[in-house]
């Protein structure tokens, strides 16, 4: 009689440590992303189970840093269980950076049984190219990947591009609005596109780096650094890590402190009219008060 047991978990942990800490961690990881896909409608699951909608397909970029791997890995472990009735399509982006082992990624993903897409598209030179020397590259790589990978996505008949930024991306992209932008904006963690015809989702957007560091350290994830933008010294978004580097060594839990206050906005008590209706506001209307502001 053959063996119809389910195994442990997806091939991807077959190698994963037993120990107590990493289970804990992997929960953590695990739970924390189910709770973004339920509290931000990433997918509507109970719609999806019940035949009601179609099964989505999500393409996941994978870079070959830790976060996009632990990404894939919490995707793929809820979806094993159960809890995530998505097809995944884990999806390179070959930039033509000089000396990028091209091996790895594939090898890596023909073990873990998802299907994936590797894509080359020389940005590299092009970003090289038309940016200054002593100016950042990010701004045009970020925009010409963004282009390449929503064509994919069509391609692939995928309804959502799903990234692995996390906790401390959206900070430091919080402080850098706040610093040099002029505005209060962080990570979405669900958008729509212009065109309104793909999301673009970040399901780990509560995770700790921290997390996602050790979770990578403990599956052996075959990192690739970044010879692009991680090459690059005194970026506006490495000061505001190292900033709240020091914050957190003076005070420490402010992170997740300041991730709250994303997620516990007043209105009123900023200073936008356009969110806020200041001029509908009147005497013997309802009011509200705020001990916790000065007078």
């Amino acid at each position: 009689m053959a063996d119809t047991t389910l195994p442990l978990a997806p091939p991807l942990f077959a190698d994963a440590p037993s120990s107590v800490s990493f289970k804990k961690l992997r929960k953590r990881l695990v739970r924390g992303a189910l709770k973004a896909v339920d509290d931000f409608q990433m997918v509507d699951r109970r719609a999806v189970d019940a035949g009601e909608k179609p099964r989505p397909k999500w393409l996941v970029c994978l870079s070959g840093g830790k976060d996009s791997y632990g990404l894939l890995a919490v995707l793929m472990d809820l979806a094993w269980q159960g809890a995530l009735p998505v097809d995944l399509i884990a999806c390179n982006l070959d930039q033509g950076q000089p000396g990028f082992p091209k091996h790895v990624l594939p090898d890596w993903l023909n073990k873990t049984g998802v299907r994936f897409r590797i894509e080359t598209e020389d940005t590299y030179s092009i970003v090289t190219e038309k940016v200054e020397a002593g100016r950042t590259y990010c701004s045009l790589c970020s925009r010409l990947r963004r282009g390449i990978l929503y064509r994919i996505a069509r391609e692939e008949g995928c309804e959502a591009i799903v990234l692995g930024h996390h906790r401390d991306d959206a900070l430091e992209t919080f402080m850098m609005n706040f610093v040099h932008g002029g505005r209060l904006a962080a990570m979405p963690p669900k958008l729509l596109n212009d065109e309104g015809d793909v999301f673009v989702l970040r399901p780990l957007i509560t995770a700790a780096e921290d997390d996602l560091a050790k979770f990578a350290e403990a599956m052996q994830f075959p990192i690739i650094p970044c010879n692009l933008c991680g090459s690059q010294d005194g970026l506006q978004r490495v000061a505001m890590k190292h900033m709240l580097d020091e914050w957190e060594r003076r005070k420490p839990g402010v992170r997740q402190v300041m991730a709250h206050a994303l997620a516990t906005v007043r209105p009123s008590h900023l200073h936008d009219p356009r969110v806020f209706d200041f001029a509908g506001l009147a005497i013997g209307g309802k009011g509200e008060d705020d001990p916790n502001v000065p007078f």
